[in-house]
């Protein structure tokens, strides 16, 4: 019988990937291949003849990709702004290294510059740099050294990821709790504190008179006058020996201490006409309304204490923004609770719908991003490719959340397979292409090339580690995610997801990722000159 159908298309495709799934599985000293398994298995059937249609690497990439922007967006731009400028001098000086590591090893090895700004490309995992190199030389020895180092380089990265964490001895569990802490310090956790009316002062005075939100920053949850515990409005009288619940942070706390006194030690319980309830953002029309435009509280009588986003709680304040997806805490009378919970949505089959719309339509957004052609110090143009458009568009879009009737988002469970799925994808075709040249490249030209490859591809690991760790101090989980972007190694950021569910990685990956693409850019067009 003739089996030569099961080496191409779709028959192909499903025995790569769950070979590959089923290698990745095994564990030797708690370390795995993870999903990388099916680069390997690719490899090793396309050596045997197996092949891909080019056009599933394509879509595999971008699906991927665009599930990490979307997953990264909302902290990327925080991130750049807190730590931007450091991550980006982090890649700088990296790829800066790796440029001259190149210079320095062409001349010694004697390689001319098209097969060394080839591996310089390979190793680097970039695909804008091989075509830069190409426009820059049109030799195709550039194609040839990017063939050989190109897997040697995402062989590089898996194995990194994998194996330098158990020989620094990381904890993964301390790693990802010291970046919840980073987390927390830009977003405070917030809790609630009782205090009892002392202050003479504060007699027959209106909660709106106190300006307990302006003066402290906290909101009021519950009122204990006498026997009778409420949900207080802004028309809310105080009196002295009432106890108040106030939520907020830390330091929103202490400075209630100055208006009401020391906290006590009291629990406030609702009465039976009262309800406290966590209510889910579903309502597509408040999405982006602040909560001053929907004005809960002058509607029906409630208090919003507190907002759960993403795995973060936040304050409510009257300029925070309605996202979807936001848990919502609300506090007040029964029947008023309910119309607020319905008001928002508060439906969590909505919540686990997946609408396609987004996810095509904002790929095809970053497709057309990435032939936009962008001048460069007026040496040369470059466009930010398939790859880096999908990334900026995942980015922008889930940051902006909302665009007309099209809502940007995704939940963590479609996020979650678009990323498993369009990741799977790209390494069978990257692994059977790369598998059924390699060893032709490697009997024409040589170990010397491999053995290039793979300095080219640790000397920025190595640096990266040395300087991101040890001297700029930086979290190891987000380190990770910086190397596999200054490596532009999408397949590597997937071996960091294996290691943990933070976002530390992705949104460390998205912070540095354009800014390294375009170094690469730029270094392989000089490497070709010089």
């Amino acid at each position: 019988m003739d089996f030569e159908w099961l080496k191409t298309g779709i028959p192909a495709l499903f025995i790569i990937i769950s070979l590959g799934i089923v290698l990745g599985r095994i564990k030797i000293s708690d370390i795995s291949l993870d999903l990388s398994g099916v680069l390997f298995i690719g490899l090793i059937l396309g050596h045997f003849g197996f092949e891909l249609p080019h056009e599933l690497m394509s879509l595999g990439l971008v699906l991927f990709v665009f599930s990490i922007g979307m997953q990264a967006g909302p902290g990327f731009f925080d991130a750049f702004r807190q730590s931007g400028r450091k991550y980006i001098l982090l890649a700088l000086i990296i790829v800066s290294i790796t440029a001259g590591v190149a210079l320095i090893f062409k001349d010694l090895l004697h390689f001319n510059p098209d097969i060394n700004v080839g591996i310089f490309a390979g190793a680097l995992t970039s695909s804008p740099g091989l075509a830069a190199a190409i426009d820059a030389s049109s030799s195709p020895m550039v194609s040839i050294a990017y063939g050989v180092a190109y897997p040697v380089g995402l062989i590089g990265v898996i194995l990194s990821v994998n194996i330098i964490p158990k020989i620094l001895k990381i904890n993964f569990k301390k790693e990802e709790e010291k970046y919840q802490k980073e987390v927390y310090s830009a977003y405070p956790a917030v809790f609630g504190k009782t205090f009892k009316i002392t202050n003479p002062n504060l007699e027959n005075k209106t909660i709106q008179e106190i300006q307990i939100r302006e003066l402290s920053n906290c909101s009021a949850s519950r009122i204990l006058h006498k026997t009778e515990a409420y949900t207080p409005t802004v028309d809310t009288v105080l009196y002295l020996g009432d106890y108040i619940r106030l939520v907020g942070t830390e330091e929103d706390l202490k400075r209630a201490e100055l208006i009401f006194g020391s906290p006590v030690q009291k629990e406030i319980p609702l009465s039976k006409d009262y309800d406290i309830r966590w209510s889910i953002v579903t309502n597509k029309k408040i999405i982006n309304k602040s909560y001053q435009d929907i004005d809960l509280s002058g509607q029906f009588n409630i208090s919003v204490v507190k907002i759960r986003r993403s795995g973060v709680e936040l304050k409510a304040t009257p300029a925070t923004l309605f996202k979807f997806g936001d848990k919502v805490l609300f506090v007040g009378p029964k029947d008023s609770v309910k119309k607020a919970s319905k008001l928002i949505g508060d439906n969590e089959k909505v919540l686990r719908d997946v609408d396609l719309l987004p996810i095509f339509l904002g790929i095809l957004v970053g497709v057309l991003i990435g032939k936009i052609q962008i001048p460069l110090f007026g040496i040369t143009k470059f466009s930010l490719g398939s790859t880096g458009g999908v990334l900026i568009a995942g980015l922008v879009l889930s940051k902006l959340h909302k665009t007309g009737p099209v809502l940007w988002t995704l939940s963590s469970t479609t996020n979650q397979l678009i990323r498993r799925l369009g990741l799977v994808l790209f390494l069978g075709v990257i692994g059977t292409s790369a598998g059924e040249h390699l060893v032709q490249i490697v009997a024409e030209h040589g170990l010397n090339m491999i053995l290039y490859s793979l300095l080219i591809t640790f000397v920025p690991i190595i640096f990266g580690i040395i300087i991101g760790r040890y001297i700029m101090k930086i979290n190891f989980l987000t380190l990770l995610g910086l190397i596999t972007g200054i490596m532009t190694s999408t397949p590597g950021l997937g071996a960091v997801q294996s290691k943990s569910d933070s976002n530390a990685g992705p949104v460390a990956y998205a912070t540095v990722y354009p800014f390294a693409m375009v170094l690469v850019i730029i270094f392989s067009q000089l490497l070709v000159k010089l």
